[in-house]
């Protein structure tokens, strides 16, 4: 499934990009926020992979992210994107750890598909004003793990991949799926040197001597 684009939005109205892996829900997510004036949904995507490419590549104001998806799913997406957009995870789950995963990870809200078109685009619209949003009784799964009160376990501390910055993660997960230089450039829409050289800050950063033991390294922390 390719991502794709609308025409350029015009500079007032918020940009939106659509992240799922259900083409009819995205479709109905589309139609909903078209009927609002100021919003302009400029791209979609139903996979991880283009999800990052499409992001990076049109810089929307706010993402809408799904959760579960193949891949690594909204934490990989994430991971990927560039510093910019602003990310709300808009999901079926309304189970803490998928809340605070996404939290974690970065997602500045998280509401589930039981929300209406119109909530949904008034989150879009605290989001990038940046307040955080959630649907009721999330918001407490987030603040029980920031005061040590949530039965979530905490990810374990790894000093030499929480060092990656979020594209050398993205870059490094492709390397263990054994993709060649030229197809990581091609999946990211980056140059190869420009993934040479993210490779080689991966190397250094993990003090690993070669891609072969670097894929291994990846392996056991099931970086896939």
């Amino acid at each position: 499934m390719t991502s794709t684009a609308s025409a350029q939005p015009t500079s007032d109205k918020f940009r939106v990009f659509l992240v799922d892996d259900h083409a009819v829900f995205r479709a109905g997510v589309r139609a909903e926020l078209g009927r609002e004036v100021d919003m302009d949904v400029i791209g979609e995507a139903g996979g991880v992979g283009e999800a990052i490419a499409g992001i990076n590549a049109l810089r929307p104001q706010v993402v809408l992210l799904d959760v579960h998806m193949p891949d690594g799913g909204g934490v990989a997406v994430l991971n990927g994107i560039d510093s910019g957009p602003v990310c709300l995870a808009l999901s079926v789950s309304d189970a803490a750890e998928d809340v605070i995963a996404v939290i974690r990870a970065g997602a500045r809200g998280y509401v589930t598909k039981t929300i209406s078109g119109t909530e949904l685009a008034d989150g879009v619209r605290r989001v990038a004003g940046g307040d955080a949003v959630f649907s009721p009784r999330l918001a407490g799964f987030v603040l029980d793990s920031f005061t040590g009160r949530s039965n979530v376990p905490e990810p374990p501390l790894d000093p030499e991949l929480d060092s990656l910055t979020p594209r050398e993660r993205e870059v490094l997960r492709l390397l263990a799926r054994g993709y060649t230089y030229r197809e990581i450039a091609e999946e990211l829409v980056i140059s190869v040197k420009t993934v040479e050289t993210h490779a080689s800050n991966v190397l250094r950063k993990t003090q690993q001597s070669n891609r072969n033991a670097l894929t291994r390294w990846a392996h056991r922390r099931r970086i896939e």
